[in-house]
């Protein structure tokens, strides 16, 4: 085959009457009205001043709504269905075993088999990330672990058949779309190409947060304003996990969302400790 196939913490029980510790007697400078993560008279997160939210020229989200079912919702983006062995909503969820899809290339099924030493029908991160590697896909640990959440959503740091195969053509996807707006074939894309590579995929970003995007994954810390193959999908990672997570609170997918204290940190957290 060539190139690619297709007091101090929550105890252990009740949370305390106030699980941010006691209120100070002014806290920022007024004492809110209600708990912390409660939703305020103008809920967190709601659509500002401007027209346009996120930096989006469309006057609605900054992202598009999902296609119907079965559909692909941007290149390589195709949501898993929820009965397909993905755990439950909980990122600390146990995987459940999966089969390859129908059709999947003989070589990628040899290639998983080769990783799956054990047998067990489930390989870790180690394992996939040599397997990708095989394929000249080398990616680090850390970008691993967020293929892995966000094929599986959960935080085992394991893999199965079915996921795996869905996790590889769309790395395929990711790559062509990234050698596409690789213009003058550096090996990086800068600033507007980056911009224009997310909106390829449904994601609008404000110049701030496309700033912020190019500091953390450029290699040389911002000096280049330019991101290589690796850290790109580490990018879209990041981008389209935490808005597919936004996106299920924003309903109505207007671009504004309210959430409670754990349902954000646990929106926030995997992401951070990839």
């Amino acid at each position: 085959m060539s190139g690619y196939p297709q007091g101090s913490g929550y105890p252990y029980g009740a949370p305390p009457a106030n699980p941010y510790g006691s209120a100070p007697p002014q806290s920022y400078g007024a004492a809110p009205p209600q708990p912390y993560g409660a939703a305020p008279p103008q809920p967190y997160g709601a659509a500002p001043s401007q027209p346009h939210g996120y930096g989006a020229p469309q006057p609605s989200a900054p992202y598009s709504k999902p296609e119907k079912p079965g559909k692909t919702q941007g290149v390589g983006y195709e949501h898993p269905p929820p009965t397909a062995g993905y755990g439950t909503s909980s990122p600390f969820a146990a995987l459940l075993p999966s089969q390859f899809p129908p059709g999947t290339d003989p070589s990628l099924v040899a290639c998983f088999q080769m990783a799956d030493l054990d047998g067990s029908g489930l390989i870790d991160d180690k394992e996939l990330q040599r397997a990708l590697s095989s394929y000249n896909q080398s990616f680090s640990l850390r970008t691993v672990h967020l293929l892995m959440y966000l094929f599986t959503s959960s935080n085992i740091r394991k893999i199965g058949p079915k996921e795996f195969t869905s996790l590889f053509y769309s790395l395929q996807n990711w790559r062509a779309i990234f050698e596409r707006f690789d213009r003058d074939r550096s090996g990086k894309i800068d600033a507007s190409e980056l911009r224009e590579a997310l909106l390829s995929l449904g994601y609008a970003v404000s110049p701030v947060v496309l700033d912020l995007l190019l500091t953390k994954y450029d290699k040389s810390s911002g000096k280049f304003k330019a991101i290589e193959y690796d850290n790109f999908i580490e990018c879209c990672l990041t981008v389209k996990g935490l808005t597919d997570k936004f996106k299920e609170k924003d309903t109505m997918y207007t671009g504004s969302a309210t959430f409670t204290y754990e349902s954000f940190m646990l929106t926030v957290l995997p992401f951070l400790i990839a």
